[in-house]
């Protein structure tokens, strides 16, 4: 046999090796965990993805810029999702204003915005009113985040935050929950890094489970 054709033949003899080894880098309970009991997912012919957050997180503030990376190279077949971290107190304000710009279609211009102030330059945004008084400061109606904010709306997006946290069991941020059964975290996977690579992993489980 020539050089070429063992060389060709090693290949395909070490890819079904290097699968296996990438699926042992990552164990359940160790690198990742198993939800005891799986939350429900908005479109199941879809893989959901889905990071819990706080705007007030210098952690999730690090881990935003790898987090939208990969949400932008993403298969078709996946959704990506953010919920915000309803732990109560501050974090509530916060999470009730990520869906009160959700609601007046102006979270594109403000999600950066609210990340900026809270966790990058500590401002003291504790309060729907001193909220809207920063937001107005970038062209968003005051009265109109004001009203939304206390909103039926926002109160159910909020109670439905609050229980997706709690079946999740999540108690620090960021939180990644891949297609409501398995969870994700920096000091499971290791670092944000890793967590990028357990969340492909996870993906490619679900797909292939599919």
């Amino acid at each position: 046999m020539s050089t070429f054709w063992k060389g060709w033949l090693c290949a395909l003899l070490l890819l079904p090796l290097a699968a296996t080894a990438q699926a042992a880098q990552w164990q359940e309970g160790q690198d990742y965990e198993r939800l005891s009991s799986p939350l429900p997912t908005q479109n199941p012919d879809h893989i959901e993805v889905t990071e819990v957050f706080w705007y007030g997180c210098p952690h999730c503030y690090a881990f935003k810029p790898l987090i939208e990376d990969w949400a932008s190279k993403k298969a078709d077949d996946v959704d990506f999702v953010l919920v915000p971290a309803a732990l109560g107190q501050l974090w509530d304000v916060h999470a009730r204003a990520f869906f009160t710009t959700k609601a007046m279609g102006v979270f594109d211009k403000t999600h950066d915005l609210l990340f900026d102030a809270l966790a990058r330059d500590h401002k003291r945004l504790t309060s729907g009113e001193k909220i809207a008084d920063f937001l107005a400061d970038h062209g968003v109606d005051r009265d109109d985040f004001m009203k939304t904010f206390n909103s039926f709306g926002v109160n159910a997006k909020m109670q439905q935050a609050e229980a997706y946290v709690r079946g999740a069991r999540i108690t620090g941020v960021p939180t990644i929950i891949v297609n409501g059964k398995y969870k994700v975290s920096a000091s499971m996977a290791g670092n944000h890094e890793n967590m990028i690579k357990v969340i492909d992993y996870l993906v490619d489980k679900e797909r292939n489970a599919q």
